[in-house]
Formats: structure tokens, C-alpha cells, sequence
């Protein structure tokens, strides 16, 4: 095999990155269903929130996922807003003490933000591939 031709050898056989014909796939269900991005079957996590280097189904290298702090961010940012607001609610209805809003707000925290970070964090990654993002360059003019 040549360097540079666009194949990659995956136990054994060969996959075409360039040329592999797969049907479009829906970023956002494979992502919240943590599949692969290209073709929608293969698990995309290994364990909790690490990204598998390859799909066991079509072979697709994932070393270009990088979804950084954005599923973190959103996290903070929806999570936040809603708990942040339910909590302000409860204290100007009901003024329970400080040990109530501990008991509830704390594990609604991790509840709903746990799952939501694995959902967006595949939402981010299968948005990249879909879209194509690499890492931005600066054009030098010539």
C-alpha cells in the first residue's frame, strides 16, 4: 500500500476513507445513540466518554473527534439554567432550609447532567464528521 493513497489497512482488509459508500446518516440520532458517524451501527464510546480509535463495523478512523469543552459548556449552560431556576423558584415559593436545597439540586445535577454530557459529546462528534470541521487555518496570501 502506498503512503498517501487514502487506504488504511483494518485487520486486514482494506477501507477506502476517501471512496466508502455508506447511506448519510443522521448526526444528531446517531450521536444521542452514541454510534459511528459514518455508518450509524458501531459504537462510538469505549467506556463512559472516551471515543473508541476505530468503529468495529466500517473501520472509520475517530482520531479526528475532538469535541474539546463544548459538551461541557452546554452541559454547565442547560443544566445550570434549569436547576438554577428551580432552585430560585423553590426558595422564593417555599424558603426551605439550606440542607433541602442540598438533598435535591445536587443529585438532579448529576442526573440530568451525566447523560446529557455522553449525548452531546456524540452530537458534537457526529456534527464534525458530518460537517467536515477540521481545525482551523490561516491562508497565506502568495
Amino acid at each position: 500500500m502506498k503512503q498517501g493513497d487514502g487506504q488504511t489497512a483494518d485487520r486486514g482488509r482494506i477501507v477506502n476513507q476517501d471512496q466508502a459508500h455508506y447511506p448519510p446518516v443522521d448526526p444528531i440520532r446517531s450521536g444521542l445513540a452514541g454510534r459511528c458517524p459514518r455508518c450509524g451501527e458501531g459504537r462510538l464510546f469505549n467506556g463512559f466518554l472516551s471515543v473508541r480509535p476505530h468503529c468495529g463495523v466500517c473501520g472509520l478512523d475517530n482520531s479526528f473527534a475532538d469535541s474539546a469543552d463544548g459538551p461541557a459548556v452546554f452541559v454547565i449552560l442547560i443544566i445550570g439554567f434549569i436547576v438554577c431556576g428551580l432552585a430560585l423558584w423553590m426558595e422564593v415559593t417555599y424558603g426551605p432550609p439550606l440542607w433541602v436545597h442540598f438533598v435535591l439540586w445536587i443529585p438532579l445535577i448529576l442526573i440530568l447532567g451525566l447523560p446529557a454530557l455522553r449525548m452531546l459529546k456524540g452530537v458534537l462528534i457526529n456534527l464534525q464528521y458530518a460537517n467536515k470541521a477540521a481545525e482551523g487555518r490561516l491562508d497565506r496570501p502568495k
